[in-house]
């Protein structure tokens, strides 16, 4: 067995060196660099929103759909083989999520709501296939063999590291958009409350892109990547509630209506029950957040070296 995926393993990397088929060898050296920018869509998974349903964490099938909103990238592409890349890539987007968007009876009881702007800056490592037409090497200039020799399928997958800040704010009830940290709406840094969350966070971004590059120079590309995060509190809600009369009394009424919004349609959904345990506000799990987005880059071609011509005296 051991055999059978260390060949399985070799194999994938042969196919993926020969499937460079560039014109000649080594002419890939000569567009290594790439700037691209992208646009498109960004939905968040966490605590707050979600489709008809019980919660299922990580999974697509709770995105709720009508909370897409934004996003915008820029980022700096390195080939460092045909068949690996390495990125720097700065994300800005936007994320929402509202219990009253959904039908589930607890969520929309629970009638918690947020939304925060999202600026990241990551490194990855991008691996995959890269394919180009062989077209006519000898055709003449112009020809529709020569253009096609130039155009190429890309298709890779990536993972990476990078860092975020993230500012949760919440519909307060007069409509207007407040900060929810300085709230404490969990009774964060009170006697028996979590210790105060920070405005920053590190994420894993894992995804695929496709790219289709024309005359070596232009590229354009579709982006899908989700990103892994450290932090339960990019939507304000992580722990259990927190006795609303201490948040009166600390942190002003306002936090204490901001904490608990609840519907009163389910009798003692945020109440301690019986033996003084607080009502359950957030699951234990990390948020997380995903993007969709069209890419436009530019490949820069590598200047020749002028010859230095030696003398012979």
């Amino acid at each position: 067995m051991r055999r059978v995926l260390l060949l399985l393993i070799v194999s994938f990397f042969v196919l993926i060196t020969e499937a460079q088929n560039f014109t000649r060898p080594g002419d890939w050296k000569k567009y290594r660099k790439e700037i691209f920018i992208s646009v498109g869509a960004s939905n968040f998974l966490g605590d707050l929103g979600g489709r008809n349903q019980i919660g299922k964490d990580y999974s697509p099938v709770d995105l709720n759909f009508p909370e897409t909103k934004t996003a915008f990238g820029l980022g700096y592409r390195y080939k460092l083989d045909t068949w690996i890349n390495v990125v720097g890539k700065f994300n800005y987007l936007i994320v929402k999520g509202d219990d009253a968007l959904t039908q589930e009876p607890y969520r929309n009881n629970r009638n918690l709501n947020f939304k925060s702007n999202i600026f990241e800056l990551s490194g990855r490592v991008e691996i995959g296939y890269q394919s180009s037409k062989a077209g006519n090497r000898y055709g003449i200039k112009r020809t529709l063999g020569r253009r096609m020799k130039a155009n190429t399928h890309s298709f890779f997958v990536f993972a990476g590291i990078g860092g975020f800040y993230y500012n949760p704010k919440g519909r307060a009830p007069n409509g207007k958009y407040i900060k929810l940290m300085p709230l404490h709406t969990e009774g964060q840094g009170l006697p028996g409350g979590p210790k105060k969350y920070t405005n920053y966070s590190i994420c894993i971004p894992l995804g695929a892109f496709y790219k289709y590059t024309i005359n070596k120079q232009w590229s354009v590309g579709l982006e899908i990547s989700w990103r892994k995060t450290f932090t339960d509190y990019i939507d304000d809600v992580g722990t259990s509630y927190y006795d609303s009369t201490a948040l009166a009394t600390n942190f002003g009424p306002l936090a204490a209506v901001m904490a608990d919004p609840n519907k009163h349609l389910i009798t003692g959904q945020t109440s301690p029950d019986a033996s003084g345990v607080a009502a359950q506000r957030g699951d234990k799990q990390k948020d997380s957040y995903v993007t969709l987005e069209l890419t436009v880059g530019y490949i820069f071609k590598q200047k020749r070296k002028r010859a230095r011509l030696r003398s012979k005296f």
